[in-house]
Order: structure tokens, then C-alpha cells, then sequence
């Protein structure tokens, strides 16, 4: 399965602009106004996006972060655990110091509280003792049926990581560098899940980030030889987190692509038509969240894959 019905998604208690990541997160920018107003305003934000998802038949596992570990990005979890169809948990190296406090082993109690099945878990943070960093799905981005990943390669995403990744998963590395214009200069996007979406049948993807012509070649040709369409988003799109999206299951089987109302907003009709044409969107205002985090829609749902466990 490409997607998944169960999402795992952590409601923030210290949402705030985080500084440690701002350095190269440049889609982060300041609100003039209190950080408990910022919190509250995400909380808001936070609860009516898993309104929107539970209200169509979407399995959203929320857990509260805990004040305790002052954590402004906890409300991003995909960043440091994935969960897999063979029981596997995947425990992820973290460029911001203060974003490894996120990492909890509860969490797994909970998911097993819920059903789910884990069997093993693997685990990279030790690459953080050397420098070396793989942001979770915020750096991969998974083709499972296609056993391929793509990876815009970034101060967060350590190409030999990714391969090692790619090796333990058995999946075939497609690897790049994506910029965008930061002041006049192009600089690494810090995750390749703001410049790509990965769905069943399609693919969006800001084509512009990728300034190797040879590099977008192959990016293009791995997309098209597994047969997903390809819809395009500029860079200006792609600022307003147009690919920050997530293909996701709800009630009936039906299959939902979800992103911000920013991101919808900022979409051509032609896109949204060859979006639909594969699915219906949903979406739900994330204003202060993309402001203050550099994050979206996808940034805040940590897929899970794993098996139930028989009763």
C-alpha cells in the first residue's frame, strides 16, 4: 500500500518559531505577537485539521506533547519516526538539538494500546554524533508500491544515510538537490516533502527546484516509467506549501489528498482538476503553523503502516 488509513499526529503545548531550525528552514518567519497566543492559535489550528480528517472516516491517533520537554516542533513527528508494513518502527537523526527531545518510546506504547503491532525498532540517531542527519518523511519520500525513494539531498538529509536507509529497506535510491531563491542565492530546500507529494496514481513536485538538468531528468523519468502523472507547482506555489500534501484514507475506502487551505489557495484550476481527477482534496487553514513552523499539512501526520496485532 502506497497510503494508509492511520495517521499519528502530536497536538502542540509549545508551539513557537523555532529557533535552532530557522537556520535553514527559510519557509519560517516571525508573528508579532506573544508565543502562548502563538500556541493557542496552533492548538486551534491543530484541532480543526483532525476535525477535518476524523470527520471524513480518517484514523487519527492524537497524543498530547508534554510541556516538560519544551518542544516548539513536536507538532511535526514524521520528522523522527516512521512505522512500516513489516512491524518496524524507524527512529530518525535530528539536525536541531532541541528537536531530538521529541523522540518518545510511549509513543509505541500507544500505538500497541491501539492494535498496532512492533516488532523492531531501528534506529540512526547515533549518525547524530557525527554530524550526519535523515529527517524522517520529512527527507524521504517513499513509492512503496515501486520500492522507490526520492530524497532532495540537504544539511538534513545525508546522502549516505539515505542510501543505508534505502539498503535496510530494499528500495531503489533516487537522490537530488532541490533549491530555492533565499535573498538572491539558491540554497538546499531543508526537506524533500515541501517541494514533493507522493500519491497513488500521481506525483505534485516543484520541477524548478531542481536546477541539474540531469538530475530533473531522472526524477522525471522515475515518476513516469512507474506511471504516476506528474502536476507541476511553481516555486511560488511551492512557498505556500502546495507540495506539503498527503494522500490519506478515509470511510469507504475513499481516497482524500490533503494540504493547507494556503496550499489550496494557492492552486490553478488546472491543477485542481488533475488532482480530483484521482481524488478528492481536503483541506483546513494552517496560517500560524506554516508561519512559525516552516511546516504543513504533511509535515504533521506520521503515517502508520504497521500490521494490527492478532488477537
Amino acid at each position: 500500500m502506497q497510503i494508509t488509513n492511520t495517521i499519528l499526529m502530536i497536538r502542540p503545548v509549545a508551539f513557537r518559531k523555532n529557533e535552532e531550525t530557522a537556520v535553514n528552514n527559510y519557509f519560517q518567519a516571525d508573528l508579532d505577537i506573544k508565543n502562548t497566543e502563538i500556541n493557542r492559535k496552533a492548538q486551534q489550528e491543530f484541532d480543526d485539521f483532525v476535525d477535518v480528517l476524523r470527520l471524513k472516516g480518517v484514523n487519527v491517533i492524537v497524543v498530547d506533547d508534554k510541556k516538560e520537554t519544551d518542544t516548539p516542533d513536536s507538532i511535526f513527528p514524521n520528522n523522527w519516526v516512521s512505522f512500516h508494513v513489516n512491524a518496524t518502527a524507524v527512529v530518525y537523526p535530528m539536525f536541531a538539538e532541541n528537536r531530538r527531545r521529541e523522540r518518545r518510546e510511549d509513543i509505541f506504547d500507544i500505538l500497541e494500546e491501539n492494535g498496532f503491532e512492533i516488532k523492531d525498532v531501528i534506529d540512526y540517531t547515533a549518525a547524530e554524533e557525527e554530524g550526519i542527519f535523515l529527517e524522517g518523511t520529512g527527507s524521504i519520500l517513499k513509492d512503496r508500491v515501486n520500492q522507490k525513494a526520492y530524497c532532495a539531498l540537504s544539511e538534513r538529509a545525508h546522502e549516505e544515510l539515505f542510501i543505508e536507509f534505502c539498503e535496510d529497506f530494499d528500495v531503489f535510491p533516487v537522490v537530488f538537490t532541490a533549491n530555492q531563491t533565499v535573498d538572491g542565492e539558491r540554497k538546499p530546500i531543508y526537506h524533500t516533502n515541501v517541494m514533493m507529494a507522493m500519491a497513488e496514481t500521481f506525483a505534485v513536485i516543484c520541477l524548478d527546484t531542481i536546477d541539474d538538468k540531469t538530475e530533473r531528468k531522472g526524477v522525471i523519468s522515475h515518476l513516469k516509467n512507474d506511471g504516476k502523472e506528474i502536476i507541476t507547482i511553481t516555486e511560488a506555489q511551492m512557498h505556500c506549501f502546495a507540495g506539503n500534501m498527503l494522500q490519506v484514507i478515509g470511510a469507504d475506502d475513499k481516497r482524500y489528498m490533503v494540504m493547507s487551505s494556503a496550499a489550496y489557495s494557492s492552486l490553478r484550476d488546472d491543477q485542481v482538476k488533475a488532482i480530483t481527477r484521482h481524488c478528492e482534496i481536503l483541506h483546513s487553514p494552517l496560517d500560524t503553523i506554516e508561519t512559525c513552523g516552516g511546516g504543513s499539512a504533511r509535515c504533521m501526520m506520521a503515517e502508520v503502516f504497521l500490521p494490527k496485532r492478532e488477537k
